[in-house]
């Protein structure tokens, strides 16, 4: 299993041969766009930045990838904000808007109007609606202010979550390298159970939630279509 180690090490010290401040500018990059609207479902914005953190190597790298990647993640929804403020509607009837489907269109504001700021804080955690939530609130009444009180909680979570499970996974992965073959694995087993954490409460989210966002007739209330799968029009 030497092998496995060698090739680990091998890319791990190739994202730690990254200049510090240009792969944390990335992850900040990165997570901006996967918070944009639209752009967020095709930018895989969680990714990057489990990538940059494996290469922390020190207290000050890690507060500082936390902070760039909130900014970043702040930068995003506020963007989207500002984007339904103006453009809400031209965006929503455009063919991108058309390709997200008028079903998840409704289901973003049936959320928003039912929950308002709670929706805020929870769809950043929700595929899709993560991208959707800021666009649709720039189309309501709710004040930025307001939102951005909702959704700063939200970014802070979710990049000491992804920033930490990244340089854990691969801090743990050096100090062992040199003890133990299977070393590899302890890396694979961190981030994956991580991912499946992810995935499950990512489902149990839709299922508590998907009463707030369903009308009568709108079908499967606990699952959200993937906008990706859908052709364009």
């Amino acid at each position: 299993m030497n092998w496995f180690n060698d090739v680990l090490t091998a890319l791990l010290d190739a994202v730690q041969s990254v200049d510090p401040v240009l792969r944390t500018l990335l992850a900040g990059v990165g997570i901006f766009l996967e918070t944009s609207v639209l752009v967020g479902l095709i930018v895989p914005g969680d990714t990057i930045v489990i990538v940059a953190a494996t290469a922390v190597d020190s207290p000050v790298e890690y507060a500082a990838l936390v902070a760039v990647v909130i900014l970043g993640a702040l930068g995003g929804e506020s963007v989207g904000f500002a984007l339904g403020r103006f453009f809400g509607p031209k965006i929503r009837h455009s063919r991108l808007g058309r390709r997200i489907g008028e079903h998840n269109w409704r289901r973003a504001e049936n959320y928003v109007d039912r929950r308002g700021g709670i929706a805020v804080f929870v769809s950043r955690f929700l595929p899709v609606l993560h991208s959707l939530v800021p666009l649709t609130v720039g189309m309501s009444t709710m004040r930025y202010r307001r939102f951005i009180a909702w959704t700063a909680p939200a970014c802070v979570l979710w990049a000491f979550a992804y920033v930490t499970v990244g340089a854990v996974a691969a801090g743990s992965y050096r100090e062992l390298a040199q003890q133990l073959h299977w070393a590899g694995y302890v890396f694979v087993g961190v981030i994956a159970l991580f991912l499946v954490a992810v995935v499950v409460g990512k489902k149990l989210l839709e299922r508590s939630e998907a009463r707030h966002w369903a009308r009568p007739g709108d079908g499967d209330a606990n699952t959200i279509e993937d906008a990706e799968e859908r052709p364009a029009e």
